[in-house]
């Protein structure tokens, strides 16, 4: 059964080139690797040989992987999405009750999530506590620390 993957246009162009990047790059590299292998003489006993070998069969695991991956992916609409509350691809401002500190994070696809670019994956617990909330609304956080009150200051798409 396939699983269907919620991506936006530059995660799955991220992924297409990955993609490009082993089978034009990687995939011309191994096989060079087995046929100096080869050429080394008995293969019986040739160790670069096992190892390519070896390697090729990750590779071509991994290429079917991505193309199966990409074969299901959804791009997700932005211009479709509610902006008078917090869903994927909305990058929230919030409040920390606590210590008045404020933070910017963009929902995203857990597959796209960079905490050092802001990018918040939607399956986080900070995430899912902020899903479905709008502006001026206070929710409390389960995380690992213990709970935090935060408090939504503004709901903006990029």
């Amino acid at each position: 059964m396939t699983k269907i993957r919620y991506y936006t246009e530059e995660g799955l162009q991220k992924l297409k080139d990955e993609l490009e990047h082993l089978m034009k790059v990687e995939r011309p590299s191994i096989s060079q690797q087995i046929a100096e292998a080869r050429d080394k003489g008995d293969l019986s006993e040739n160790a670069e040989y096992d190892a390519a070998k070896n390697a090729q069969g990750m590779l071509e695991l991994k290429i079917a992987k991505l193309q199966e991956v990409i074969s299901n992916v959804r791009v997700i609409d932005e211009s479709k999405l509610d902006t008078s509350k917090v869903l994927i691809l909305s990058k929230v401002k919030i409040k920390n009750l606590a210590n008045n500190a404020e933070m910017t994070y963009t929902l995203v696809p857990e597959k796209e999530a960079d905490l050092k670019a802001g990018k918040l994956s939607v399956s986080s617990p900070i995430a899912k506590g902020l899903l479905g909330k709008t502006v001026g609304e206070k929710t409390v956080i389960e995380v690992p620390a213990g709970n935090i009150t935060f408090e939504i200051l503004e709901i903006t798409r990029e």
